[in-house]
């Protein structure tokens, strides 16, 4: 695209001003021209059918129809009608509602907004054309707040219209009168002045390759389709090049870094990964073996490793992370876990030691609560590599804790690290070349999301659970049934078995969720007496050791209910529990409430989880509980998840997490273009690593752009 006419500022553009312009900016982001034009409709509306008011039903989409005005009555706050005759004060007007007629019926149409105009301008005896959606009051259908036009000529109706695209916008816009048909305008004016100067951005032969229509083809009818073959044609071109330009600077990075990034070299296996491995209790499963395999095969190629490793909660990830820690102690060097909280650090520690038992391999346990003479001890042992694992927390990356020849470092539950913590962590080598990286998640992680936000990572997937674990039982419940569910718990903690109960606390600052955890803190107290019962809380408004008192308390068995918000959803391990209560589980994602349900069925026992529903739940809300109940596979609830939220929230935080802004693709529907997308730009890079051939000089351009400034996931950085 010519650059100058695209940078012009906005506020130059016929129907803009300053005024306008700051809106646009504030609310939309839009600063010039440029911005405006990459602003693509959400959907789009065919105003070619103009409907019957008979014909109108309460689930209609947008309609249109064309009507003759009966009667425009004004009505005052308190509901009453102002009549015509004295001096109208419209300030003390709350609507205007009108009749309107097509022969076929009568339909109501209200406007709360702009009264005094349309009522000056929709008088009684003139015809107009109202576009806008159906909606019920007093059982009776209406149009409320309909865009309206003067009736089209009988040449225009028999031409048909147009397919009209619907733009984001915001309260503020609507208020200030930039509605949809301004902004319809304001697009026919920037396509004006900039159409003429767009260039292309991908080579002509990629064009040819894979069929796309020409960038000025693309914009001009994403914005204005001809019809819905030119939208179609229009919207895969715009959605190819996104995602081909996201995945080719991702795999740029790969690439380069795989020719360039000297690894350490670990030919060997190692005799105490033997020792563990011969004293193992079990079988490992197929999956967690060839996770093995790609992991020894990463460290001994004489490249960096850099591997995700996404595996469902309770599918073995933390052995994977123990034999390969113990690769690299067997070629001479030392390896790390860090664990986003103390809970799970000290599990951790706990679990792996008793692996690490036949092998005579040091491990150490460091975390903010480690006391003063055992840190001493801990930062000399690793100094001096007589301690080969060390476990912790982020006080692994503190500058005090210096490893004497750091190997590998694997990083539990990544997304909960910043990439500045991250980075701490990668600089730790001293081994004259960075540590290998394992980054784990029990979050899954859908495809294409994946290959989004780990694009130039190579992702293992453990997708095989061991032997002998039982599936939960998942159920739900209205709040209705609180006296059977505590009449099941009780019979739950009869069989010695304890409990979970979750409360949605989704901000730590929501003072009616805190009420709400403490209200039903005070319920389960009053339902479950001291003695013989005995019921512990934790929430993220708790000190650190008030939290740690609670949760050991659970986890050694001497509470027998733990109330909690959602800082228990990672790393909890308690194979006694064998219910999991989720109190107004329609307020949770799928993929948290799976995270949830996997911190019970860990034992030998029978395991439940129960979904207590609020007394109004959306029917979207619906199915995903409805779809938590059918399956316990991660992924395919990860894939709907993601098809009902979009990526905005997946992994349970606020998740600004994709490395670019996508302007018109969707992770969510476009899985098969990200696919092909991918592909396109491996075959291109196998070619051309660096895109420095004068035939790619039009795509090494556009990857300079800030756009394609993608973030590097992949190292810890």
């Amino acid at each position: 695209m010519a650059e100058s006419v695209l940078q012009t500022e906005i506020q130059y553009l016929h129907g803009v001003g300053p005024k306008r312009a700051a809106l646009l900016g504030r609310e939309l982001g839009i600063e010039t021209v440029g911005d405006l034009i990459r602003l693509y409709p959400f959907r789009y509306i065919d105003r070619s059918e103009i409907h019957k008011i008979a014909s109108l039903t309460p689930t209609a989409a947008y309609v249109q129809v064309a009507g003759l005005v009966k009667s425009a009555k004004l009505y005052g706050k308190a509901g009453q009608e102002i009549l015509e005759g004295g001096v109208i004060k419209f300030n003390l007007v709350s609507r205007l509602s009108l009749i309107i007629s097509d022969g076929t019926g009568d339909l109501e149409v209200v406007f709360f907004k702009g009264v005094k105009w349309m009522y000056t301008k929709l008088r009684p005896g003139t015809s107009w054309l109202f576009f806008g959606k159906i909606s019920v009051f007093n059982g009776r259908l209406n149009l409320a707040h309909p865009e309206v036009d003067t009736l089209p000529s009988p040449e225009a109706m028999e031409a048909g219209g147009t397919m009209v695209g619907v733009y984001p916008s915001t309260e503020n816009l609507k208020n200030a009168g930039i509605t949809g048909k301004v902004m319809t305008k304001l697009m026919t004016s920037a396509l004006g002045m900039a159409l003429p100067e767009i260039r292309e951005s991908l080579p002509e032969y990629i064009i040819r390759e894979k069929g796309l229509v020409p960038l000025r083809y693309a914009i001009r009818n994403i914005h204005f389709p001809a019809d819905t073959a030119a939208l179609n044609k229009a919207a895969y071109r715009l959605k190819f090049e996104e995602l081909f330009y996201l995945q080719l600077s991702l795999l740029k990075q790969k690439f380069i870094r795989s020719r360039e990034a000297h690894g350490i070299m670990m030919p060997k296996v190692g005799e105490a990964f033997h020792r563990c491995y011969d004293a193992l209790p079990f079988e490992l499963t197929g999956a967690q073996k060839r996770v093995i395999t790609d992991i020894r095969d990463d460290m001994r190629s004489g490249s960096q490793m850099n591997r995700l490793l996404q595996g469902d909660v309770g599918s073995g990830k933390t052995m994977v992370a123990v034999l390969s820690a113990l690769i690299a102690i067997g070629n001479g060097y030392q390896a790390c876990i860090m664990a986003p909280t103390e809970v799970l650090a000290q599990q951790h520690f706990a679990n792996i030691s008793r692996y690490l038992a036949p092998t005579g391999v040091e491990a150490a346990l460091l975390t903010g609560s480690t006391g003063v003479k055992e840190r001493r001890r801990i930062h000399a042992g690793i100094e001096d590599g007589s301690i080969g694992l060390l476990i912790g927390t982020h006080a692994l990356i503190e500058e005090t804790v210096v490893f004497k020849s750091l190997g590998l470092a694997i990083v539990d539950e990544q997304h909960r690290f910043g990439v500045e913590q991250r980075s701490k962590l990668w600089s730790k080598s001293s081994a004259g070349a960075p540590p290998h990286v394992l980054v784990m998640t029990a979050t899954p992680i859908p495809r294409t999301l994946a290959m989004t936000l780990y694009g130039d990572l190579d992702v293992s997937l453990i997708n095989e659970m061991p032997p002998g674990r039982k599936p939960v039982q998942t159920i739900q419940i209205g709040e209705d049934q609180r006296s059977s569910l505590h009449r099941f718990m009780r019979d739950q903690i009869a069989l010695g078995r304890q409990i979970f109960v979750v409360y949605p606390l989704i901000f730590e600052s929501e003072k009616i969720d805190l009420a709400n955890l403490e209200k039903g803190y005070e319920d389960i107290v009053a339902a479950f007496p001291f003695p013989p019962y005995k019921v512990a809380i934790v929430h993220g408004q708790q000190s650190a050791e008030e939290k740690q008192f609670n949760m050991s308390a659970f986890a050694a068995g001497r509470a027998n209910i733990l109330v909690s918000t959602t800082v228990i959803e990672v790393g909890v391990d308690v194979p006694n529990a064998s219910v999991m209560v989720i109190e107004s589980a329609e307020r949770f994602g799928l993929s948290q409430l799976h995270q949830l349900r996997g911190r019970v069925g860990r034992g030998s026992e029978k395991s439940y989880c129960v979904l207590v529903r609020g007394k109004k739940v959306a029917a979207e809300s619906r199915k995903r509980l409805d779809l938590l109940c059918s399956t316990e596979d991660g992924f395919a609830l990860a894939e709907a998840d993601l098809k009902m939220r979009g990526p905005g929230d997946l992994e349970g935080t606020q998740q600004s997490g994709l490395p670019v802004e996508l302007s018109i693709a969707s992770l969510a529907r476009d899985g098969e273009i990200l696919a092909d997308a991918r592909a396109y730009a491996e075959h291109i890079l196998t070619g051309d690593p660096t895109i420095s051939s004068p035939a790619n000089a039009i795509l090494a351009s556009e990857l300079r752009r800030d756009k394609y400034q993608v973030r590097d996931f992949s190292k810890i950085s």
